[in-house]
């Protein structure tokens, strides 16, 4: 019955991602982008998919949350997560990066400055300004030094060339960006608390999420004197991937996680794009399992701080509580702080506070 899952479906990552690779999207989901041969994503190693990989590897889906993600990796489409604060939902795009060995995540959070080219580039405009003006100061001088230090340096081999030819420095794609570049595989991305965005940026995201691609007027203006360009991205800011004609097009649609906590409401048109999946706060024996898999416990140890997360699910029920809020409260007991039978209520009133509601 689940053998269209591939998020914790069966068979390795490989097999899985294998599947996912000959499993034919929608026409409509399907980009001509062609990936950079010289361009190698970062693999399942180093201190950035260790960071993932200790948020994702102890998450534990439902069935439901299993099936929404497999619904939009079949459809190329974004999961829209929503829920309370700390029911797990950013989680989810670490669990899918772990599953399947797809590389750390892409992160992008969102404010109420952010907008669509935060995510998709970042370019220096007022370095490469400032270095323009030392190039001038360096002509006038004739020293054969540079004139700063650092990767923006100016170099003497620029010195005699136009100012745009060295643009390149003074680019950095965005991990929206960096999801789009045409790759052999998918990338995870993030789009945190898409919900604090100014009210504009769920519709400037719509014609990305329908055509996977974007310009950087930057190097647009360039093509026709460099018409590949090679340039950073949110991984490393050194130059690793060539940017043609100043125009990104993916060969794959990321695999992208919004995430929520319902502040605001959408338009109809981005909802209709989003595969949704609502999170509900977990209940006794979701959280038991989570403590279990989180804190490492066997379940004759976790069955020793039943108690506390009874105490945990009373108080939630009065006010919002978080997951997190339980773990740190059981890791202090863990520890042997708070001890004392005295300080109970104390110890409670400090670690368990509610978000919303009653604070005592």
């Amino acid at each position: 019955m689940n053998d269209w899952w591939i998020y914790h479906g069966e068979g390795s990552p490989a097999e899985r991602l294998g599947r996912l690779a000959t499993l034919k999207p929608p026409p409509w989901r399907e980009f001509p982008g062609t990936p950079d041969p010289e361009y190698q994503p970062p693999t399942t190693e180093g201190p950035a998919w260790e960071q993932t990989r200790k948020r994702g590897a102890g998450y534990l889906p439902d069935d439901t949350e299993v099936k929404a993600v497999n619904a939009a990796l079949h459809l190329r489409r974004p999961l829209l997560v929503t829920g309370k604060p700390g029911v797990g939902k950013s989680t989810i795009a670490h669990s899918i990066a772990v599953d399947l060995g797809l590389g750390p995540v892409l992160y992008w959070p969102i404010t109420s400055r952010t907008t669509r080219r935060d995510g998709l580039y970042l370019y220096d405009a007022i370095g490469r300004l400032q270095d323009a003006n030392l190039r001038q100061l360096r002509l006038a001088a004739k020293q054969p030094h540079d004139l700063t230090d650092g990767p923006n340096a100016l170099r003497v081999e620029d010195a005699d060339q136009p100012p745009d030819s060295a643009i390149a420095r003074y680019l950095r794609l965005g991990p929206l960006g960096t999801a789009l570049l045409p790759q052999r595989r998918p990338r995870v991305l993030l789009i945190d608390e898409i919900d604090k965005s100014d009210i504009d940026l769920p519709g400037d995201l719509l014609t990305l999420f329908e055509e996977s691609a974007f310009e950087i007027p930057e190097l647009a203006r360039l093509a026709g004197e460099q018409p590949r360009v090679r340039i950073g991205t949110a991984d490393t800011p050194d130059p690793v991937v060539h940017i043609e004609c100043g125009r990104v097009q993916s060969s794959v649609f990321p695999i992208v996680v919004l995430t929520s906590n319902g502040e605001r409401d959408f338009p109809p048109p981005f909802l209709r794009r989003c595969i949704r999946l609502h999170l509900d706060p977990p209940g006794p024996e979701r959280l038991a399992r989570i403590v279990r898999s989180r804190l490492g416990l066997d379940e004759r140890e976790s069955d020793q701080h039943q108690k506390l997360l009874q105490e945990f699910l009373d108080r939630r029920a009065d006010g919002d509580l978080a997951t997190d809020q339980l773990l740190n409260a059981i890791q202090l007991r863990l520890a042997n702080a708070w001890s004392d039978p005295e300080d109970h209520a104390a110890f409670l009133d400090t670690v368990l506070q509610r978000l919303t509601g009653p604070t005592a």
